[in-house]
C-alpha cells in the first residue's frame, strides 16, 4: 500500500458509518485489504466499511464499497446519501440532483440544502426485485414470500427481495431483546443464499411505522441500513402489513420510505452526517 499519507472523511447515515476516500484525488491500490485494516474499530479508524468515490462515464460519480471483511458490497443507501453530502459540501458540484454509478446500477440523489449544508437526501432506490434468480435465492418457487426456514432452534418465515443487494426480511413480535447476532449470522451463510444475504428483523408498530434491526452481510449488526430499510418496507407492503409511506426506526435513527405503486419504485429519505476529516499514514499498517 506504499508509505504515503492518504486523506479520508468519516461520515454516517443514522449511525451506519463509513470511511470515504476521494479517489479523484487519492490512489488506492488494494481496497479489499485497506477496508479490513481501516474498518477495524481498535486498530484502524473504525467503520462499517470503506467507500471509494470516483469519476464515472455513465453518471456524475461512481461509488465502490467494501465491507470490513474486505468483500464487495453492491450498494448502500446510507453511504450513497453521504456521498451526495460530500460532493456538494466540498464544492465538487453545485447540483442538487446527482447521479451515482453503483454495482447495482445508476442511482439518483435529491439533496435538500439549507444554508449551504445538505440536511437530507432522498434516494431513488429503483424497482424492488422478488425474482429468486436475480436476488439470488435457491428455491423451487419464483419468489420467496414468507417461506419457512429452520435456523438452529427456530423457524422463520422469510421474504426475500433485492433492492440493489440481497435481503431476507423476517417479521418478529419484539426486536428489543431479539438475538440478532445468533440468528443473523446463520441466516447470512445459509446455503439458500449463494452470495450470502443481509437479514432484517422487523417489528410492525402500525401500518406506517416499523422498528428494524439489521444483520449486514460481511459486517454484522449495524445501527442502520438504507437498503435494508427499503427491503423491510416493500416486504411489509407485499405481505399486507404496511401502507406505502412508512417511517422506519433503526437503532441509529429514523428513515422514511415511500413506495410509488404506479411506477413500482422505492424512494428513501434520511440524514447524512460528517464526523471528521483525517489523514492516515499507510506505512503504519504495512505487514499487518
Amino acid at each position: 500500500m506504499g508509505g504515503h499519507k492518504m486523506k479520508f472523511t468519516k461520515m454516517h447515515g443514522c449511525g451506519n458509518d463509513y470511511i470515504f476516500i476521494n479517489c479523484i484525488q487519492e490512489r488506492v491500490k488494494n481496497p479489499e485489504k485497506l477496508s479490513r485494516i481501516l474498518s477495524d474499530r481498535h486498530y484502524g479508524i473504525g467503520a462499517d466499511g470503506l467507500v471509494l468515490i470516483n469519476d464515472s462515464f455513465v453518471a456524475d460519480y461512481s461509488m465502490r464499497m467494501y465491507n470490513p471483511d474486505g468483500t464487495v458490497a453492491e450498494m448502500c443507501c446510507n453511504a450513497i446519501r453521504c456521498i451526495g453530502k460530500y460532493v456538494y459540501e466540498t464544492k465538487m458540484t453545485s447540483k442538487t440532483t446527482i447521479t451515482i454509478e453503483t454495482l447495482s446500477g445508476v442511482k439518483t440523489l435529491f439533496l435538500t440544502v439549507y444554508q449551504e449544508r445538505v440536511i437530507e437526501v432522498m434516494v431513488d432506490m429503483g424497482t424492488p426485485v422478488f425474482d429468486v434468480e436475480k436476488i439470488p435465492v435457491i428455491s423451487e418457487k419464483k419468489e420467496v414470500i414468507e417461506e419457512e426456514v429452520f435456523v438452529l432452534d427456530k423457524s422463520f418465515a422469510i421474504t426475500c427481495v433485492s433492492v440493489g443487494n440481497p435481503h431476507a426480511v423476517v417479521f418478529v413480535n419484539h426486536i428489543g431483546a431479539f438475538p440478532v447476532a445468533r440468528y443473523g449470522l446463520v441466516l447470512e451463510h445459509n446455503l439458500k443464499f449463494p452470495n450470502r444475504i443481509n437479514v432484517e428483523f422487523v417489528q410492525v408498530i402500525d401500518r406506517n411505522n416499523i422498528r428494524m434491526r439489521i444483520w449486514e452481510r460481511g459486517t454484522g449488526e449495524t445501527l442502520a441500513c438504507g437498503t435494508g430499510t427499503a427491503a423491510s418496507v416493500i416486504a411489509g407492503i407485499r405481505t399486507g402489513r404496511l401502507d406505502n409511506d412508512v417511517v422506519v426506526q433503526c437503532k441509529g435513527g429514523r428513515l422514511k420510505v415511500h413506495y410509488d405503486e404506479k411506477d413500482n419504485v422505492l424512494h428513501l429519505s434520511g440524514p447524512a452526517k460528517k464526523v471528521f476529516d483525517g489523514e492516515v499514514e499507510l506505512s503504519e499498517f504495512d505487514g499487518n
